[in-house]
């Protein structure tokens, strides 16, 4: 395969299974044998473990991926306080810099054929003083794909998502319905409505399943189309 291809994982609000749903993309590459990894470029909240910084949502990436390139590839920034990334950044006297994760994703990028690279909260959600979700996406060229957790007010949730993509003139290349609860009124019809007003494929259904591991439902996901092709790039 001579096309590198990267994907931005954003959601619909924090909490909504961003993570799982990642993982699954990075299983469900594995599985049609492409090397796959993931990205988390700024995560809060993690705890010392052997001596070590450790987000969970990053150790879950990086126990998905085909090989190790490092944590710290994985998660350039691990903030320990469990609040917005931007406000343990400045709990923590620490600066995000956005050269820093570029530069991190071009070595990534250049070691695999899929990189998934997942957002902190919702689209939104500031990641230090001077980046967010979508400027990664800008900066990079990265479609993105939309996790919606599927619960009561989903549908403004993700359709607001959707128009804030398309206005800061990025490509919602596909979404993934996340089933947060095992017993939601009208599911189906939740997730059809949201099937025919969103301009994106519907990539796959998680379903409810709370000890189900991201391997397992991997058969579930469908790999996004027409990726776009990624060279490394020289960041100042």
């Amino acid at each position: 395969m001579s096309a590198f291809r990267a994907w931005l994982v954003t959601g619909t609000d924090t909490g909504i299974g961003k993570t799982v749903a990642t993982c699954a993309l990075i299983h469900a590459a594995r599985a049609q044998g492409f090397t796959a990894l993931g990205m988390k470029p700024v995560a809060s909240g993690a705890d010392i473990i052997d001596g070590k910084l450790i987000n969970e949502d990053a150790a879950q990436l990086l126990a998905a991926s085909s090989f190790n390139p490092g944590l710290e590839q994985i998660n350039p920034y691990c903030l320990r306080t469990p609040v917005s990334p931007h406000l343990a950044a400045q709990e923590e006297n620490i600066r995000i810099e956005p050269t820093r994760i570029y530069r991190t994703f071009d070595k990534l990028i250049q070691r695999c054929d899929y990189l998934f690279v997942e957002g902190a909260g919702g689209l939104l959600a500031p990641l230090g003083e001077e980046i967010d979700v979508p400027r990664i996406a800008r900066e990079l060229n990265l479609p993105l794909i939309l996790v919606v957790g599927i619960r009561l007010g989903c549908i403004n949730h993700a359709l607001l998502t959707a128009e804030t993509i398309i206005s800061r003139n990025l490509h919602l290349g596909g979404w993934i319905a996340n089933c947060l609860y095992p017993d939601m009124s009208r599911l189906y019809e939740n997730i059809d409505f949201l099937r025919h007003r969103l301009d994106a494929p519907l990539l796959g259904t998680l379903p409810y399943a709370p000890s189900a591991t991201p391997d397992t439902l991997a058969h579930l996901i469908t790999l996004p189309s027409q990726p776009k092709p990624h060279t490394a790039r020289s960041h100042p």
